[in-house]
């Protein structure tokens, strides 16, 4: 009995042990992604939240920082500049978002029911040719093409095709009625391969028995679209729409290499704002900045949670 016992602890311990090892080896492989997100994630939310609350200005290296409470946050309220922003934001979303989800889901459909394989393979390898370019890339070509000068499109419009002179010729980026829907033709021509593996993965999953059932019971096309596909890629349109409300909300990098710090444009948003305010003004007042960056963060958290109770699940 005595040696059943010695041999019961022996292996305990050496569970114990295996336990430790692995934990060990676990949290091993988990402590780069730890550091980071607590080092690059974390650490810059808690500061930027700390800096709201203070007066700090980056060029004053002499002044102490006081803390002020809701000052910040009370002043951003009263500042047309943070409102005007917002509402211009969420006017691009507005444009950018319906033709970032619908026009790839219908290119998703279109490309699904390529029965060639390696036909198919070749639509999906050139629609992924515009989401590998890097974005800085995508920004500078595009605004060549948007030239009023020297652009191609206004070249073919006015030499080519004859439809404009050099005087009445279309302003694509200097023209505030002009400089949201061609940003929103780029954004969807850069994005389009992207969203598109999106929805051919989820329609991968939905039963082609269901759409020969629906044929044979004499449904047409926008039937089996609207009652088969459409409520079975409702999950993919949940991410994309989050996804995508988000990335149009916060857009700077566009607006600032198209439209820089003019404030006549409809590209001075509440993120090229920030930023003004931030690293341009002043004497860098960051933590008002850092307040109006929180005012549009909240106001856009309120708008996906509303998108999250839209597409909830009904079942």
């Amino acid at each position: 009995m005595a040696r059943v016992a010695t041999r019961s602890q022996r292996a305990t311990a050496a569970d114990a042990w295996s336990l430790a090892g692995r934990l060990v080896t676990s949290w091993a492989f988990l402590l780069p992604t730890l550091i980071f997100f607590l080092g690059w994630q974390l650490y810059p939310v808690i500061r930027v939240l700390w800096l709201s609350f203070t007066d700090y200005h980056y060029l004053r290296t002499d002044a102490p920082v006081h803390w002020v409470w809701f000052q910040n946050y009370a002043d951003a309220f009263r500042d047309p500049l943070v409102w005007r922003g917002l509402l211009r934001a969420a006017l691009f979303t507005a444009l950018f978002l319906p033709g970032m989800i619908f026009i790839p889901m219908v290119v998703a459909v279109l490309v699904d029911r390529v029965r060639n394989p390696k036909l198919a393979t070749i639509y999906r390898v050139i629609l992924l040719i515009p989401s590998m370019i890097p974005g800085p890339l995508i920004f500078v070509l595009w605004k060549w093409l948007y030239s009023y000068n020297i652009g191609p499109i206004n070249y073919l419009l006015v030499d080519v095709l004859g439809l404009f002179t050099l005087r009445n010729a279309p302003r694509w980026l200097g023209d505030p009625t002009l400089v949201f829907p061609s940003l929103a033709v780029m954004e969807w021509w850069w994005g389009l391969g992207y969203h598109t593996m999106f929805f051919l993965a989820g329609l991968a999953t939905i039963p082609r028995e269901l759409y020969d059932a629906a044929r044979v019971d004499g449904a047409n096309e926008w039937r089996i679209f609207w009652h088969i596909t459409f409520p079975r890629l409702q999950p993919i349109l949940l991410v994309l729409v989050v996804l995508r409300f988000g990335t149009a909300m916060a857009v700077i990098d566009e607006y600032l290499i198209m439209g820089g710090f003019n404030r006549a444009l409809p590209t001075y948003t509440w993120t090229v704002y920030m930023w003004d305010l931030g690293f341009q003004l002043g004497d860098w007042n960051q933590s008002y900045a850092a307040a109006v960056g929180w005012i549009g963060a909240l106001a856009m958290l309120i708008v996906v949670a509303g998108l999250f109770w839209l597409f909830r699940s009904r079942d």
